[in-house]
């Protein structure tokens, strides 16, 4: 086995290390209306940007929720089946969900 590096007892990720991202799985023809909106009630006045609509288990809504995090750079979290994004970033969520494979559309104002 390959020694790990560490740096002050953390073990580093090296890029060998690091698996490529895997797409979702294609959501069947009229199955899915993935929708991108923006909330705020309940929060203070912050706005997020929620998707509702995937076709996904809970460990792949995970997963995708973390790739849009890092993609707009903010929090977020996974509630009630839906992918809440701290911020109004609902063009970015769209534009990368349609590179994805998902048919997803903005909803509101």
């Amino acid at each position: 086995m390959k020694p790990r590096a560490t740096f002050r007892g953390v073990v580093l990720r090296t890029t060998a290390q690091r698996s490529a991202p895997r797409p979702p799985p294609a959501a069947t023809a009229g199955s899915a209306r993935v929708r991108i909106s923006r909330e705020v009630a309940g929060r203070g006045g912050k706005g997020v940007s929620v998707i509702r609509g995937l076709p996904l288990g809970d460990q792949a809504l995970e997963e995708l929720a973390a790739r849009l995090k890092r993609l707009c750079g903010a929090g977020g979290a996974v509630r009630d089946g839906a992918i809440e994004i701290q911020g109004e970033h609902r063009d970015r969520l769209v534009a990368e969900l349609k590179k994805l494979g998902y048919e997803a559309k903005r909803a509101g104002g």
